[in-house]
C-alpha cells in the first residue's frame, strides 16, 4: 500500500488524479461512486466529477477493504457503517512500515 499524500492547499480532485493515487482505472473510481453512497463528488459546470480530500479518505478505505482485504463489496460496504477510524488508523501504520522498508532496503543497497 503506498501513502496517499493530499495537498493542504487544494480542495479538490480530478478523477484522474484519484484514479492514480490508487492505480486503477477511472471506470473503477465511477463504479465505486455509484456503488458506495459516502462517496458524494462535486460537478462543475461541464460536469466533471471533483472529489474532496475527505472523498479522497473513503476512496482509500474501500480500496483497502477490497483490495487489498479482498472483502465483497457488500462486507466493505458494512465495515464503512462501522468503526472506520480503526481502518484509518492500519492503513496508516502499513504506510508508514512500507516507507520504513523502502529505506532500509535503500541503505541496504547502499552498502
Amino acid at each position: 500500500m503506498k501513502a496517499i499524500e493530499l495537498s493542504d492547499s487544494k480542495l479538490f480532485y480530478t478523477i484522474g488524479e484519484v484514479a492514480a493515487m490508487f492505480d486503477v482505472n477511472t471506470s473503477l473510481i465511477r463504479f465505486w461512486e455509484t456503488e458506495f453512497s459516502i462517496i458524494k463528488p462535486k460537478k462543475n459546470a461541464k460536469g466533471n466529477r471533483l472529489f474532496t480530500a475527505a472523498d479522497v479518505k473513503n476512496f482509500q478505505l474501500i480500496h483497502y477493504f477490497v483490495k487489498e482485504q479482498g472483502m465483497t463489496l457488500k462486507g466493505a460496504k458494512k465495515k464503512l457503517c462501522e468503526n472506520t477510524d480503526e481502518a484509518l488508523q492500519k492503513i496508516h501504520v502499513i504506510a508508514k512500515l512500507e516507507g520504513l522498508k523502502e529505506q532500509l532496503v535503500n541503505i541496504g543497497n547502499k552498502l
